[in-house]
């Protein structure tokens, strides 16, 4: 089996806030079922995995003991209490990976439904003779013309300028870390921000010049929420998140004089959201299928739609307007249900 010896050193954290939301606890089981049934069959099965660890707020035994039939080995089950949150419970799992015999740290969610080769391609750069800290995959939505267009928008890769082949940013639903990177630098707390916390490590580990490869052929396709009314919810929450993450981009990519965006109120999430329509350069460039012709034009017309919704959420944070959800983190999770 093609990187045995590196699968025999990396432990699984797999984490199941996302399938919080929704009152059918019977939904949630099947949700993380499908997922733990797809991680089985991977070309480097869960069965070749040094450890495999699930974080939870509450799963029953008999969805426990299924969850391992379906691995073939036993899982090593994290109970979080309700109210933690979606990084923290990345932290969580991370600190139950043993420390003998776990080289790296693969974090994956439950939401997500990963290519068959997904973890294959994501642990072959380890084999290097001068292996990466991190290897980020390639995350995407579902190749409609509504996934592409959110796509382009939420799971952007930017070139690094530490070296080729690498990316400034990554997904914490789709990446492996050396054991004592992530011990060093792991997910801080972050006020008022839902999901951008990877995002603020990928600045962290940018300067502190920890290189990210950027391993493409490792994807896994993140689900869309199940409903339209929490789809729209996702875009204003999505766009909160610009607050909160506007005075670290600041830091990191402008001069002196224009510090001040980062404490501005509405005025800097605004740029950082125009600045963001960029993105539209980045349709068909993200190795994802093309769209083209009248795919391509409602691509573009959607980008433009979700980024407003984007930009109504990141004015109203600004003026001091807050969704529950923005404000503690996973107090409203979404439905992720859906197949």
């Amino acid at each position: 089996m093609p990187h045995e010896h590196i699968a025999a050193r990396t432990a699984l954290v797999l984490e199941t806030n996302n399938l919080r939301g929704g009152a059918d606890v019977d939904a949630a089981a099947a949700s993380l079922l499908h997922v733990i049934g797809l991680l089985a069959r991977q070309t480097v099965p869960l069965t070749a995995l040094a450890q495999v660890v699930v974080t939870h707020d509450g799963l029953c035994e008999r969805t426990r003991a299924s969850a391992e039939k379906l691995a073939g080995r036993t899982i090593d089950f994290v109970r979080i209490d309700d109210s933690t949150g979606y990084y923290d419970a990345k932290n969580d799992g991370f600190d139950a990976v043993r420390a003998d015999g776990c080289d790296y740290v693969c974090f994956a969610d439950a939401d997500c439904n990963p290519a068959r080769d997904w973890l294959e391609q994501l642990l072959a750069p380890l084999a290097d003779a001068a292996p990466p800290a991190v290897v980020a995959g390639r995350t995407s939505y579902a190749a409609t013309v509504a996934g592409t267009a959110l796509t382009t928008i939420d799971f952007m890769y930017f070139p690094s300028p530490l070296q080729q082949r690498a990316t400034r940013n990554f997904y914490a639903n789709n990446v492996v870390f050396r054991r004592d990177v992530f011990a060093q630098y792991r997910y801080q707390p972050l006020e008022g921000i839902y999901r951008a916390h990877c995002q603020v490590l990928g600045l962290r580990l940018q300067a502190a010049g920890v290189a990210l490869r950027y391993a493409p052929l490792a994807h896994t396709e993140h689900k869309l929420p199940d409903t339209r009314f929490e789809l729209l919810k996702l875009r204003w929450m999505r766009g909160q998140d610009t607050l909160g993450l506007t005075p670290h981009l600041v830091r990191t990519y402008l001069p002196k004089s224009l510090q001040w965006l980062g404490r501005s109120g509405p005025v800097g999430p605004l740029c950082v959201l125009t600045t963001r329509l960029w993105c539209l350069r980045a349709l068909n460039r993200q190795d994802a299928a093309p769209v083209r012709g009248l795919r391509r034009v409602s691509a573009v017309a959607l980008i433009g739609v979700f980024s407003g919704l984007d930009m109504l959420g990141a004015l109203c944070a600004g003026l001091g307007i807050r969704s529950t959800a923005a404000a503690g983190g996973d107090a409203q999770a979404l439905s992720y249900h859906e197949r």
